[in-house]
Parts: structure tokens; C-alpha cells; sequence
């Protein structure tokens, strides 16, 4: 597996609509479009993502970090011989990911850009 970078991260909160409002007039952050996206995306200078959901849209957990990767097939068959199994393959307009519990117990995704 190549990991390349972080290249999304999100929240998952009761209060999605002020979290939002924040994000975009205080922190700056364009908000996006990204269709098949249940959260309110916006995005960085550096190209990454940040998403802002409500509290059961990102797989029962309030935070995730989505690592880049330059192959998806090829990690997760590397999560696999790892021991760990990765959720189905899932995607969007800009990527197709897989989530997956690390030893932490926190979610983690693995993203390929589209």
C-alpha cells in the first residue's frame, strides 16, 4: 500500500448547520458540491476535503481521516492480508473509498481520487 497524503477529513455533529455556517464565514472554506456526498463539503487550498455531517452519516463515529491512496484494490487487499477488513467500496463524484477500524478502534478511510 502507497499512502500519499491526508486527503479528507470529517465530523460528524447534532449541530451540523451551525457547524457549517462556521466552517464557511469563520474558518473561510468554500463549500462544494460533490455529488453522492450526504455531508456538506468544503474545500482546501491544498486540494483536500473536509466534511460536515450529521451525527449517524459517517458510519457511527464523530470523526474520520481519509488517506490518500494511489491504488484502492491494492490496499484494501493489503488491510485484508493485515488482518483487518475493510467496508465495501463506496464512492462519489470526486472519490471511491473504503472505511475501516484500525487497532484504536477509530475509523479510518482509505480514498482514491477519481
Amino acid at each position: 500500500m502507497r499512502v500519499l497524503g491526508i486527503v479528507f477529513a470529517g465530523t460528524a455533529t447534532e449541530h451540523r448547520e451551525e457547524m457549517s455556517r462556521f466552517v464557511a464565514g469563520v474558518l473561510g472554506l468554500e463549500r462544494i458540491e460533490v455529488g453522492g456526498a450526504s455531508a456538506d463539503m468544503f474545500a482546501l487550498a491544498d486540494g483536500s476535503t473536509f466534511a460536515v455531517a450529521g451525527p449517524r452519516e459517517m458510519g457511527g463515529t464523530t470523526r474520520s481521516l481519509g488517506f490518500l491512496v494511489d491504488d484502492l484494490a491494492a490496499a484494501v487487499a493489503s488491510l485484508r492480508a493485515a488482518g483487518v477488513e475493510p467496508g465495501p467500496v463506496a464512492e462519489n463524484d470526486r472519490f471511491r473509498y473504503s472505511h475501516f477500524r484500525a487497532p484504536d478502534g477509530a475509523l479510518y478511510e482509505l480514498v482514491e481520487q477519481r
